[in-house]
């Protein structure tokens, strides 16, 4: 099976070919322009490997949750590549494959979501599998869900831009922390085959962001119509 992979809910940019289970994957410098070098970096990874976008099973792209902006691109250019190339996509959660990428064990992904919020989640890590423990919220750092257990490993900016409030409302089951660990299209890449194999994917027209915020922002707006303010 032969796959592309976009990412870019966060401050990287990457792209990814899997070739049948071979990885071969491109990125812009982080703080790049993400829509200045998403298509120059998707054409340079077919061109290196002598393909034609048509040749390609199908597209997956990081879904978020994550920078809004960077969401946007990445479900546009997967859809506007899959559409005129005939080839469906997937949307892959961004968090998960930032815990793919930390490596086998007990992950807890946190990115930085601005506003003094993070996302986060945590995953059970074992191979090419990741298994849920907790499901991608979004909630100010001091209020971060806490994962049962010992033996956490904290990755992504969440910790790089929340550090100090995350270990201290972690506490002793953070074992360690990888605050430079961000989503890659590598991770995408592996996460989305086995899933495209099982035929999980779908028209392009479908291709839509993760964005997690939304029922915060409702749940804000009720509060302050409930209050009177503005």
């Amino acid at each position: 099976m032969k796959l592309l992979a976009i990412e870019s809910s966060s401050d990287l940019f990457s792209a990814a070919l899997s070739l049948d289970g071979r990885i071969v994957e491109r990125s812009a410098p982080c703080g790049a322009s993400h829509s200045e070098n998403a298509l120059p970096i998707v054409r340079a990874l077919l061109e290196g490997e002598s393909l034609a976008l048509q040749a390609l099973d199908g597209i997956a792209f990081g879904a978020g949750p994550g920078a809004f902006t960077g969401l946007r691109l990445a479900a546009s250019v997967a859809q506007g590549l899959a559409v005129g190339a005939g080839l469906p996509v997937l949307g892959i959660g961004s968090l998960e494959a930032l815990a793919l990428g930390a490596g086998d064990g007990l992950i807890y992904a946190c990115a930085d979501a601005r506003m003094n919020e993070v996302y986060c989640a945590a995953y059970r890590v074992a191979g090419e599998r990741v298994e849920t423990v907790l499901a991608p919220v979004v909630v100010p750092p001091s209020h971060a869900p806490l994962p049962p257990g010992q033996d956490w490993r904290g990755a992504g900016s969440g910790f790089g831009a929340y550090g100090a409030a995350l270990q201290a409302r972690l506490g002793p089951g953070l074992a360690a922390i990888d605050a430079a660990a961000r989503p890659r299209a590598g991770a995408i890449a592996r996460l989305a085959a086995p899933r495209f194999s099982r035929g999980e994917a779908h028209d392009p027209a479908l291709a839509a962001p993760l964005y997690v915020r939304d029922k915060i922002a409702l749940t804000t707006q009720e509060r302050l119509a409930a209050g009177g303010q503005k």
